[in-house]
């Protein structure tokens, strides 16, 4: 079993609340004894262990900062340290978890009608159904505004025809939250019920990255939904924005747990290994890069704590989700390469969760809003000036 005391170095733990401690111990403590034992294996097979989703459901994971409808009403900072405790697990648990809570739940909260409230809250909050989030395009990733899935009223019906691609739980969702632009060219979102004549899914093998995790394309054929599925309290890109802002905010804290597992397993690899009659951890080069890792972490650490205080206070901009997510993304994933390398040629092996961790990062670099596409949304922010597609 792993101590994490090692990695709150600025003794961080005394700013939280005891509910939020209770929420973070209690999800680390299930992670550490139900999840982590089981996921090497799911990663080769390329699997994803469905049956988390109902204890999930049980510790109030799924929607947390929601009230009502059963779910838990925590602030925004216990949210983000359940997100930390499950991607220090993996990245496909915290993602699992992510678009069920930020993807799913939240618009429909947001944006729905209390008939769809009712209908979907409480199945999803339980983990007795589970719900994913259709924006991304083959065609269209970075540039979600341009995307071609269309939702043409005909009659007391919509009828949905296009694709989405790279989709999280989409073979196995109850509901997808799909946007789409209407006949006046205004995005929307709408309730796909699985099933529903028109709606295929087909998932995505041969991945190198979150292989612990089920990711779909998504197909309408004209697809036929009735008028009351439209989500009516949003239009426009702000509706998908908005929830990506919520998913966005969860990585960065996701992100930190990833980082986290991999320094302290790297730490200790370093106190045991010996080379040249003593532990490669008195080495300067390998101190070195711990140094490196734990610094980054507590920056990291500090940045969110922060970040969720402002959410609490609604004073958080999507701008500092968008630094926060891309920071912290990128310790992450270095952190991740410099623990790879202090284990040598041990750390290409999954006897050791490294290597898992490090790849899923590459994907956790690219969704939500890629590195670069977070760095000119900041840049936007600061200079005034719009980059994009220049």
């Amino acid at each position: 079993m792993s101590d994490y005391r090692g990695v709150d170095y600025y003794g961080i733990e005394a700013l939280l609340s005891e509910e939020q401690r209770m929420v973070r111990d209690a999800v680390r403590d299930w992670v550490e004894k139900e999840f982590v034992p089981m996921v090497s294996q799911h990663h080769r097979d390329g699997t994803f262990p469905l049956e988390v989703a109902k204890p999930l459901g049980e510790m109030g994971v799924f929607g947390a900062t929601l009230t009502g409808y059963g779910c838990a009403g925590l602030d925004n900072v216990a949210y983000g340290l359940i997100m930390q405790e499950l991607e220090r697990g993996d990245s496909g648990l915290r993602s699992f978890a992510s678009v069920q809570s930020g993807l799913v739940m939240y618009p429909i909260y947001t944006y729905g009608s209390e008939a769809q409230k009712e209908k979907w809250l409480p199945r999803l909050q339980s983990g007795e159904a589970l719900g994913c989030f259709g924006l991304t395009e083959p065609d269209h990733g970075s540039d979600p505004g341009s995307m071609a899935t269309r939702a043409v009223k005909k009659g007391n019906e919509y009828v949905l025809n296009g694709t989405k691609l790279w989709i999280t739980n989409g073979s196995v969702a109850e509901v997808a939250v799909v946007w789409a632009k209407g006949d006046d060219g205004e995005i929307g979102g709408y309730l796909v019920e699985r099933g529903t004549t028109g709606f295929s899914t087909l998932d995505i093998h041969g991945k190198f990255s979150m292989r612990a995790s089920i990711t779909s394309e998504l197909a309408f054929a004209d697809c036929k939904i009735p008028l009351e599925n439209k989500l009516p309290n949003v239009k426009g890109l702000r509706g998908p924005l908005g929830c990506l802002s919520q998913a966005r905010y969860g990585i960065a804290w996701g992100a930190i747990g990833a980082a986290m597992a991999c320094y302290d397993w790297a730490l200790r690899y370093s106190q045991q290994r010996i080379q040249f009659g003593k532990p490669i951890g008195s080495f300067q080069l390998v101190q070195q890069k711990l140094v490196w890792m734990i610094t980054e972490i507590t920056k990291a650490q500090l940045l969110c704590l922060r970040l969720g205080q402002l959410k609490d206070e609604g004073a958080a901009r999507p701008q500092q989700i968008s630094l926060a997510k891309r920071n912290n993304v990128q310790m992450a994933l270095d952190s991740a390469r410099m623990a790879r390398d202090i284990l040598g040629a041990a750390g290409i092996v999954d006897e050791h969760p490294i290597i898992r961790h490090m790849m899923n990062l590459e994907t956790v670099n690219t969704y939500e809003g890629t590195h670069d596409i977070h760095t000119l949304i900041v840049g936007r922010d600061i200079t005034g000036l719009d980059a994009f597609g220049m």
